[in-house]
Protein backbone atom coordinates (compact mmCIF):
# COMPACT_ATOMS: atom_id res chain seq x y z
CA UNK A 1 0.00 0.00 0.00
CA UNK A 2 3.01 2.31 0.14
CA UNK A 3 3.30 5.07 2.70
CA UNK A 4 0.11 6.96 1.81
CA UNK A 5 -2.04 4.79 4.07
CA UNK A 6 -1.06 2.97 7.27
CA UNK A 7 -3.04 -0.19 8.03
CA UNK A 8 -2.96 -1.96 11.38
CA UNK A 9 -5.03 -4.36 13.47
CA UNK A 10 -5.44 -4.55 17.23
CA UNK A 11 -7.56 -7.50 18.27
CA UNK A 12 -10.94 -7.17 16.55
CA UNK A 13 -10.34 -3.55 15.49
CA UNK A 14 -8.87 -2.61 12.13
CA UNK A 15 -7.36 0.82 11.62
CA UNK A 16 -6.82 2.77 8.39
CA UNK A 17 -4.80 6.01 8.65
CA UNK A 18 -4.35 8.38 5.71
CA UNK A 19 -0.71 9.38 6.04
CA UNK A 20 -0.08 12.60 4.11
CA UNK A 21 0.02 15.17 6.93
CA UNK A 22 2.10 17.68 4.94
CA UNK A 23 -0.73 17.75 2.37
CA UNK A 24 -3.37 17.84 5.14
CA UNK A 25 -4.06 14.22 4.16
CA UNK A 26 -5.47 15.26 0.79
CA UNK A 27 -6.06 12.12 -1.25
CA UNK A 28 -4.23 11.38 -4.47
CA UNK A 29 -4.91 8.36 -6.67
CA UNK A 30 -2.50 6.12 -4.74
CA UNK A 31 -4.17 7.07 -1.47
CA UNK A 32 -7.64 6.27 -2.73
CA UNK A 33 -6.49 2.92 -4.10
CA UNK A 34 -4.81 2.06 -0.79
CA UNK A 35 -7.99 2.93 1.14
CA UNK A 36 -10.00 0.63 -1.12
CA UNK A 37 -7.49 -2.17 -0.58
CA UNK A 38 -7.57 -1.69 3.20
CA UNK A 39 -11.38 -1.71 3.43
CA UNK A 40 -11.59 -4.80 1.23
CA UNK A 41 -8.91 -6.53 3.28
CA UNK A 42 -10.61 -5.84 6.60
CA UNK A 43 -14.08 -6.53 5.18
CA UNK A 44 -13.01 -10.09 4.33
CA UNK A 45 -11.13 -10.66 7.61
CA UNK A 46 -13.43 -12.60 9.97
CA UNK A 47 -11.41 -11.43 12.97
CA UNK A 48 -12.09 -7.73 12.29
CA UNK A 49 -15.43 -6.60 13.74
CA UNK A 50 -15.03 -2.80 13.42
CA UNK A 51 -12.81 -0.41 11.45
CA UNK A 52 -11.54 3.05 12.41
CA UNK A 53 -10.65 5.46 9.59
CA UNK A 54 -8.58 8.53 10.49
CA UNK A 55 -5.87 10.90 9.27
CA UNK A 56 -2.31 11.38 10.47
CA UNK A 57 -1.49 14.47 12.52
CA UNK A 58 -3.73 16.92 14.35
CA UNK A 59 -4.47 19.41 11.57
CA UNK A 60 -6.59 17.34 9.25
CA UNK A 61 -8.70 14.21 8.91
CA UNK A 62 -8.79 14.43 5.11
CA UNK A 63 -8.82 17.80 3.36
CA UNK A 64 -10.35 16.48 0.15
CA UNK A 65 -8.68 15.53 -3.11
CA UNK A 66 -5.13 16.39 -4.11
CA UNK A 67 -5.96 19.29 -6.43
CA UNK A 68 -2.44 19.43 -7.87
CA UNK A 69 -2.85 15.88 -9.16
CA UNK A 70 -6.32 16.69 -10.52
CA UNK A 71 -5.06 19.80 -12.31
CA UNK A 72 -2.14 17.90 -13.84
CA UNK A 73 -4.47 15.25 -15.25
CA UNK A 74 -6.14 17.69 -17.64
CA UNK A 75 -9.53 16.54 -18.91
CA UNK A 76 -11.46 14.09 -16.74
CA UNK A 77 -13.80 11.50 -18.24
CA UNK A 78 -16.69 9.76 -16.50
CA UNK A 79 -15.11 6.31 -16.43
CA UNK A 80 -11.99 7.73 -14.78
CA UNK A 81 -14.09 9.61 -12.23
CA UNK A 82 -16.04 6.50 -11.29
CA UNK A 83 -12.88 4.45 -10.98
CA UNK A 84 -11.06 7.06 -8.89
CA UNK A 85 -13.86 7.56 -6.37
CA UNK A 86 -15.07 3.95 -6.13
CA UNK A 87 -13.60 4.21 -2.63
CA UNK A 88 -16.77 5.71 -1.15
CA UNK A 89 -18.88 2.83 -2.43
CA UNK A 90 -16.41 0.34 -0.96
CA UNK A 91 -16.80 2.05 2.42
CA UNK A 92 -20.59 2.09 2.19
CA UNK A 93 -20.85 -1.56 1.19
CA UNK A 94 -18.08 -2.96 3.38
CA UNK A 95 -19.76 -5.58 5.61
CA UNK A 96 -17.77 -4.39 8.63
CA UNK A 97 -18.91 -1.19 10.40
CA UNK A 98 -16.57 1.76 9.77
CA UNK A 99 -16.11 4.69 12.17
CA UNK A 100 -14.61 7.91 10.79
CA UNK A 101 -12.51 9.47 13.59
CA UNK A 102 -12.19 13.14 12.61
CA UNK A 103 -9.65 15.62 13.94
CA UNK A 104 -9.03 18.89 12.10
CA UNK A 105 -10.22 19.54 8.56
CA UNK A 106 -12.83 17.24 7.01
CA UNK A 107 -13.48 18.84 3.64
CA UNK A 108 -14.63 17.98 0.14
CA UNK A 109 -13.85 14.39 -0.74
CA UNK A 110 -12.76 13.80 2.85
CA UNK A 111 -16.20 14.71 4.10
CA UNK A 112 -17.76 12.59 1.38
CA UNK A 113 -15.67 9.61 2.47
CA UNK A 114 -16.64 10.24 6.10
CA UNK A 115 -20.32 10.30 5.12
CA UNK A 116 -19.88 6.95 3.37
CA UNK A 117 -18.71 5.49 6.69
CA UNK A 118 -21.27 4.23 9.19
CA UNK A 119 -20.49 6.47 12.16
CA UNK A 120 -18.63 9.76 12.44
CA UNK A 121 -17.02 11.08 15.64
CA UNK A 122 -14.96 14.22 15.96
CA UNK A 123 -12.80 16.35 18.20
CA UNK A 124 -13.91 19.84 19.17
CA UNK A 125 -11.38 21.32 16.74
CA UNK A 126 -12.77 19.47 13.68
CA UNK A 127 -14.05 21.54 10.77
CA UNK A 128 -16.42 20.37 8.04
CA UNK A 129 -17.37 21.61 4.60
CA UNK A 130 -18.12 20.95 0.94
CA UNK A 131 -16.16 23.83 -0.61
CA UNK A 132 -16.26 22.58 -4.20
CA UNK A 133 -18.47 25.49 -5.30
CA UNK A 134 -15.53 27.81 -4.61
CA UNK A 135 -13.64 25.98 -7.36
CA UNK A 136 -16.55 26.10 -9.79
CA UNK A 137 -17.32 22.40 -9.37
CA UNK A 138 -19.65 20.27 -7.25
CA UNK A 139 -19.22 17.45 -4.72
CA UNK A 140 -18.63 14.44 -6.95
CA UNK A 141 -18.04 11.56 -4.54
CA UNK A 142 -21.53 11.27 -3.11
CA UNK A 143 -21.92 14.66 -1.42
CA UNK A 144 -25.05 15.73 -3.30
CA UNK A 145 -26.70 12.42 -2.37
CA UNK A 146 -25.41 11.50 1.10
CA UNK A 147 -25.42 14.97 2.69
CA UNK A 148 -29.18 15.57 2.13
CA UNK A 149 -29.90 12.15 3.60
CA UNK A 150 -28.01 13.12 6.74
CA UNK A 151 -29.10 16.72 7.26
CA UNK A 152 -32.08 17.34 4.98
CA UNK A 153 -32.21 19.03 1.60
CA UNK A 154 -32.29 22.64 2.83
CA UNK A 155 -29.21 22.45 5.01
CA UNK A 156 -27.34 20.34 2.49
CA UNK A 157 -27.98 22.88 -0.26
CA UNK A 158 -26.94 25.73 2.02
CA UNK A 159 -23.58 24.06 2.76
CA UNK A 160 -22.93 23.09 -0.85
CA UNK A 161 -24.08 26.37 -2.42
CA UNK A 162 -22.12 28.62 -0.04
CA UNK A 163 -19.10 26.35 0.45
CA UNK A 164 -18.85 27.55 4.04
CA UNK A 165 -17.07 25.62 6.76
CA UNK A 166 -18.78 24.64 10.03
CA UNK A 167 -17.34 23.59 13.36
CA UNK A 168 -17.87 20.28 15.14
CA UNK A 169 -20.68 21.57 17.37
CA UNK A 170 -22.69 22.75 14.38
CA UNK A 171 -21.93 19.53 12.50
CA UNK A 172 -23.33 17.58 15.43
CA UNK A 173 -26.48 19.74 15.50
CA UNK A 174 -26.92 19.19 11.77
CA UNK A 175 -26.59 15.42 12.19
CA UNK A 176 -23.38 15.02 10.22
CA UNK A 177 -21.53 13.51 13.18
CA UNK A 178 -22.62 11.28 16.06
CA UNK A 179 -20.38 12.59 18.85
CA UNK A 180 -18.05 15.50 19.63
CA UNK A 181 -15.32 14.81 22.19
CA UNK A 182 -12.33 16.75 23.55
CA UNK A 183 -9.27 16.26 21.35
CA UNK A 184 -7.33 14.51 24.10
CA UNK A 185 -10.17 12.00 24.55
CA UNK A 186 -10.93 11.34 20.88
CA UNK A 187 -8.64 8.33 20.46
CA UNK A 188 -9.70 6.53 23.63
CA UNK A 189 -13.42 7.16 23.21
CA UNK A 190 -13.42 6.16 19.56
CA UNK A 191 -11.61 2.95 20.43
CA UNK A 192 -14.14 2.32 23.18
CA UNK A 193 -16.98 2.78 20.67
CA UNK A 194 -15.29 0.45 18.18
CA UNK A 195 -14.79 -2.17 20.88
CA UNK A 196 -18.44 -1.92 21.85
CA UNK A 197 -19.49 -2.60 18.26
CA UNK A 198 -16.86 -5.35 17.87
CA UNK A 199 -18.27 -7.15 20.91
CA UNK A 200 -21.61 -7.68 19.16
CA UNK A 201 -22.56 -10.52 16.81
CA UNK A 202 -20.85 -9.81 13.49
CA UNK A 203 -23.48 -11.87 11.65
CA UNK A 204 -26.09 -9.39 12.87
CA UNK A 205 -24.06 -6.18 12.50
CA UNK A 206 -23.37 -6.99 8.85
CA UNK A 207 -27.07 -7.46 8.20
CA UNK A 208 -28.05 -4.31 10.10
CA UNK A 209 -25.70 -2.35 7.85
CA UNK A 210 -26.98 -4.10 4.72
CA UNK A 211 -30.65 -3.53 5.55
CA UNK A 212 -30.14 0.10 6.55
CA UNK A 213 -28.02 1.07 3.55
CA UNK A 214 -29.81 -0.94 0.88
CA UNK A 215 -32.03 1.97 -0.16
CA UNK A 216 -35.39 0.74 -1.44
CA UNK A 217 -39.11 1.54 -1.15
CA UNK A 218 -40.50 1.04 2.37
CA UNK A 219 -42.48 -2.12 1.56
CA UNK A 220 -39.47 -3.78 -0.06
CA UNK A 221 -37.26 -2.65 2.80
CA UNK A 222 -39.59 -4.15 5.40
CA UNK A 223 -39.59 -7.47 3.55
CA UNK A 224 -35.78 -7.46 3.34
CA UNK A 225 -35.60 -6.66 7.06
CA UNK A 226 -37.77 -9.68 7.86
CA UNK A 227 -35.63 -11.94 5.67
CA UNK A 228 -32.48 -10.78 7.47
CA UNK A 229 -34.14 -11.14 10.88
CA UNK A 230 -34.94 -14.80 10.13
CA UNK A 231 -31.33 -15.33 9.00
CA UNK A 232 -29.99 -13.85 12.22
CA UNK A 233 -32.44 -15.67 14.48
CA UNK A 234 -31.57 -19.01 12.88
CA UNK A 235 -27.81 -18.41 12.98
CA UNK A 236 -25.55 -19.80 15.67
CA UNK A 237 -25.04 -16.25 16.96
CA UNK A 238 -28.78 -15.75 17.23
CA UNK A 239 -29.24 -18.98 19.16
CA UNK A 240 -26.29 -18.12 21.41
CA UNK A 241 -27.61 -14.61 22.09
CA UNK A 242 -31.05 -15.85 23.16
CA UNK A 243 -29.55 -18.67 25.25
CA UNK A 244 -27.16 -16.27 26.99
CA UNK A 245 -30.00 -13.88 27.83
CA UNK A 246 -32.13 -16.65 29.30
CA UNK A 247 -29.15 -18.05 31.21
CA UNK A 248 -28.17 -14.55 32.45
CA UNK A 249 -24.60 -14.71 31.10
CA UNK A 250 -22.51 -12.86 28.53
CA UNK A 251 -22.98 -14.12 24.98
CA UNK A 252 -20.04 -15.70 23.16
CA UNK A 253 -20.58 -14.73 19.54
CA UNK A 254 -18.81 -16.12 16.48
CA UNK A 255 -19.41 -15.29 12.83
CA UNK A 256 -21.86 -17.93 11.59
Amino acid sequence: MGNEVIVSKDGNIGRVTVNRPKQLNAMNSATRNAIVEAFEQFGSDSDVRAIILTGAGEKSFIAGADLAEFAASGELDLAEMRNEWYMTEVAATCPTPIIAMIDGFCLGGGMELAMACDLRVASERARFGQPEINLGILPGAGGTQRLPRLVGEGRALELMLTGRMIDAAEAERYGIINFVWPADELEARTTELAEQIASKAAFATERIKHATRNGMPLEDGLQKEQELFVECFNSSDGKEGVAAFLEKRKARFNRS
